[in-house]
């Protein structure tokens, strides 16, 4: 695997980097040895946060965790990733899209494991959208009390989605065509 390690208000000593190599190199198993991992190591006052993204074709796993240490840090992160893959191994192999970013041992246990696993989805719910500025959106995602909320955009005319972020502002997600 190629890595591509940088930092944020930190220096990537010679240490952290064979220590996100080392951690992130137990993901090999699963994956083919071109792929890539790019690994983003932060540090705001006492938090110190590694972000790590791996592009798969058609998907990305992407995970973040913060500790008091990087090095715990590192630690979780790739707990976070293998759960991820061990868990949504059967959507992330589509035999069409992504079977050559994978190993072909992964794909095999994949296979395997298809039968066990199942998304199950208990709650739909439907609801009408009226055209609002996604600042009117935030509104309405706090007076209902959730982390996101569904929207139609009355300046795209299109379907977006706020979100509470982790550092108490908000995200907008639009769709790409």
């Amino acid at each position: 695997m190629r890595y591509t390690i940088t930092g944020r208000n930190i220096e990537v000593t010679p240490g952290l980097r064979d220590a996100v190599q080392e951690k992130l190199g137990k993901l090999e198993c699963y994956f083919t040895p071109d792929t890539e991992i790019y690994a983003t190591l932060s540090v705001q006052k006492d938090v110190q946060k590694i972000e790590v993204t791996i592009p798969v074709k058609g998907s990305i796993i992407r995970a973040e965790e913060s500790s008091n240490d990087m090095y715990v840090s590192i630690d979780l992160v790739e707990e976070i990733i293998e759960r991820q893959i061990r868990r949504y191994r059967k959507k992330l192999i589509d035999k069409k899209q992504a079977a050559l970013s994978f190993s072909q041992l992964f794909i095999e246990e994949a296979e395997e494991a298809e039968a066990e696993e199942a998304i199950n989805i208990v709650k739909t719910k439907r609801f009408g959208m009226k055209p609002m500025f996604p600042e009117d959106a935030c509104v309405e995602m706090e007076l209902l009390g959730h982390n996101f909320y569904m929207f139609l955009n009355a300046e795209t005319d299109q379907v977006n989605v706020v979100y509470k972020r982790k550092n108490h502002t908000y995200g907008l997600i639009e769709p790409e065509f």
